[in-house]
């Protein structure tokens, strides 16, 4: 049986080695290769997703989203969504009750999400949920990912430009991984449920 945290300190996890998703990358960047990405995943039983937005450095200057991504193990789709649109086959994807979607701080996605095209969502999983429920402490993405497999998610690219002409390979892979990292996430804790395991007992200030 697994003995595992309840949390784990930033101090931690940077002593950590670096993982990232190993799998294709697919960047889309027009209406059709995006309908032809969501007719591929909508065979999928689940999936990972995240967003990226361009950061901004002005008070009351915001942009909308980048980039959409979505995972499954072996392939993540990279939706350059200022280019793409939001799609009918995005908006029906998002609305239907599979593939699950899983992601963590997914209502802030959703809001985002919103801006460039209205969908009610349906079929998803929020982690940061599933994780407390099963009496974890962390919430954030690498957090929990290093709790579970003792590997740091790197945040290098966070705040880089996602409007650029031309993602770089660094761009990439850093948006591949979070959604890739949702996956690995969840199938960890479905194991975990399945064989057990055991978090460690908060210590108190006496020992």
């Amino acid at each position: 049986m697994r003995i595992l945290k309840r949390n784990i300190d930033k101090a931690e996890i940077a002593e950590l080695e670096v993982s990232a998703f190993g799998g294709r990358i697919i960047v889309v960047q027009s209406a059709g290769e995006a309908e032809k990405a969501i007719a591929y995943l909508n065979n999928q039983p689940y999936v990972g997703i995240d967003t990226e937005t361009r950061p901004s450095f002005r008070r009351g200057q915001s942009f909308g989203v980048s980039l959409l991504q979505v995972s499954t193990v072996d392939t993540c789709f990279l939706f350059r969504l200022s280019r793409t649109g939001f799609t009918e086959g995005m908006k029906q994807f998002f609305q239907s009750p599979s593939p699950i979607k899983i992601g963590l701080s997914l209502r802030d996605d959703f809001a985002r999400l919103h801006a460039a095209g209205d969908f009610e969502p349906r079929g998803y999983l929020e982690l940061q949920q599933y994780v407390a429920q099963l009496g974890f402490e962390a919430q954030s993405l690498q957090k929990i990912f290093a709790i579970l497999f003792g590997r740091r998610i790197s945040k290098s690219q966070r705040l880089s430009n996602w409007e650029a002409d031309v993602l770089t390979d660094a761009q990439k892979l850093y948006a591949a991984t979070d959604a890739w990292a949702c996956i690995r996430i969840y199938e960890e804790l479905e194991r975990l449920q399945a064989e057990g395991f055991q978090l460690l007992e908060e210590e108190t200030e006496n020992e």
